[in-house]
């Protein structure tokens, strides 16, 4: 069991894009940008604690930071990490839908 106060920090964002778009409409498949250091368990646990969902499976991957030219300098942008979470059948997250 992890502590409440981390739960609250390892999901950082959605990630919206119109790949995950997709993935959420025919996979049923959400993707969140998470803490570098967090496991597969530790994502599962938040999402069911804070979204009351079934979560089905977790894909995690580390996403290299790019190289920007930023005049005369080149500068790196941070790595992150982002975790295909898919929810079980007849459960649903939506990010984008309207807010009431």
């Amino acid at each position: 069991m992890i502590s409440e106060e981390r739960v609250f920090k390892i999901l950082l964002a959605p990630h919206i894009s119109e790949k995950s778009s997709i993935l959420t409409e025919k996979f049923n498949t959400v993707i969140i940008k998470v803490l570098k250091n967090s496991t597969k368990g530790e994502i599962k646990y938040a999402m069911q604690k804070l979204f009351n969902i079934e979560v089905e499976s977790i894909k995690t991957i580390y996403v290299k930071g790019k190289k920007k030219r930023h005049s005369n300098r080149i500068i790196f942008k941070n790595d992150w990490k982002k975790a295909y979470i898919k929810v079980k059948k007849g459960q649903s997250l939506d990010f984008i839908g309207s807010v009431e």
